[in-house]
């Protein structure tokens, strides 16, 4: 490439990721700290029959979004100015004995949105114990076990949940991520807007296709995880490249969910995502970097590689980045799900449906991306080259700047 054109491939590039940096970056930037905090938001509930008549449920909820919204149901202002300055002060005993002094907003907010019923017939839920407090992906959870008593002759028990609905105006949208052991049967579910309950008699299919369904929209709605994917699409010449790079990606967060359902790894949120949105920023900066090197001769990077799998020794340090990184995306993603408890382990199966959801979005975007860029590359290298690397610019630079934010936490 001429010094001339390489001015201009270079200005063009610049002049993308600017254009990203002041009307994109601003809008995405905007909306971390709701990501990160409050915007979606997950309950976990695990569901056991000590005895016959009785189930104990055992609630996670996030702290701050329970204070918010018991006050606002209840009109309990006390709660709301207890619980708020508890949660700005960051000190748990004070969260715990917010909740705890407010008990009855509290309770009558969770068991009027969740609840169990046995044969067709409600049943009566009592608070067993106090509120305390702990941590996921970085927030305060409050937990809450409350004892239900039902009927002693029903073979099946049905569960809804309606906690925290988009009605309210604090979060878009809920899920709640069910374990239970009832029934002489045990499992796992996800409930949302979409799917408010379920029974224990509930088929293979339909709780396959539940998970499936999250971990789609879980993909769908986590822009670091897209962007990443197209960082890989950006960086790969040829539809091999695409491949290897998605496949190892899935590998390797899939070697994460097994190893935090048996308990062998568990990663803190505050390293997590910090390390999701370097990683973006990296293999966004392969493909910039490998351009620069070669300079001159950028377009050639369309030819065919050598050695191993059709891959140069770049490809190949490639596959092994995206390998680690993946590591830590599947930590993420098992915190989507809660794996990080005792009985994680109820969790897998359907941790591996939710993995495939994510798998059939990801090659989705790979088969309606990736063409049109080839396309491009074959019929005009030096436009396809300018593409990719707006692309890479922009998404490098909004993975520094996520990651600068998500260690300084703000």
């Amino acid at each position: 490439m001429p010094p001339a054109a390489r001015r201009r491939v270079c200005s063009v590039i610049a002049a993308v990721a600017v254009a990203v940096l002041s009307g994109v970056l601003p809008a995405v930037l905007g909306s971390v700290p709701a990501l990160a905090h409050g915007f979606t938001s997950t309950a976990y509930v695990h569901l056991a029959s000590p005895r016959t008549g009785h189930v104990r449920a055992e609630l996670q909820l996030e702290y701050d979004l329970l204070v918010v919204s018991a006050a606002d149901s209840g009109k309990d202002d006390p709660l709301f100015k207890e619980g708020t300055a508890a949660f700005e002060g960051g000190d748990a005993a004070e969260q715990a004995a917010a909740l705890d002094g407010h008990a009855g907003s509290v309770v009558a907010y969770v068991t009027e949105r969740f609840g169990v019923t046995a044969g067709g017939t409600a049943c009566a839920p009592a608070r067993d114990g106090g509120f305390t407090i702990g941590r996921r992906e970085g927030v305060p959870y409050a937990r809450l076990v409350l004892d239900y008593r039902c009927p002693e002759s029903a073979g099946a028990h049905e569960v809804r949940s309606g906690l925290f609905p988009g009605s309210e105006g604090y979060v878009r949208d809920s899920k709640t991520i069910v374990t239970y052991d009832l029934d002489l049967r045990s499992g796992s579910t996800a409930l949302d807007s979409q799917h408010r309950s379920f029974s224990t008699e509930e088929s293979w299919a339909e709780r396959f296709w539940q998970f499936f369904r999250l971990g789609a929209e879980h993909l769908l709605g986590g822009v670091d995880h897209i962007l990443f994917l197209l960082a890989l699409i950006a960086g790969s010449r040829r539809l091999r490249e695409i491949v290897l790079a998605a496949t190892t990606f899935t590998l390797a967060h899939s070697v994460t969910f097994v190893l935090a359902a048996l308990g062998l790894v568990q990663a803190p949120a505050s390293f997590v995502e910090p390390v999701i949105a370097l990683s973006i920023a990296v293999v966004a900066g392969w493909h910039l970097w490998r351009v620069w090197r070669r300079r001159s001769h950028a377009t050639d990077l369309e030819t065919a590689g050598h050695g191993r799998l059709g891959l140069d020794r770049a490809g190949l340090a490639r596959l092994a980045v995206v390998f680690c990184f993946g590591l830590v995306h599947g930590l993420g993603f098992a915190a989507a799900l809660g794996i990080d408890q005792a009985w994680s382990w109820t969790l897998l199966w359907s941790l591996l449906v939710f993995n495939v959801g994510i798998e059939v979005v990801q090659l989705a975007i790979i088969v309606a991306v990736f063409p049109l860029l080839a396309l491009l590359r074959h019929r005009r290298p030096v436009a396809g080259l300018w593409t990719t690397g707006a692309i890479a610019a922009g998404v490098s630079a909004m993975g520094l700047v996520w990651f600068v934010q998500r260690v300084l936490g703000v």
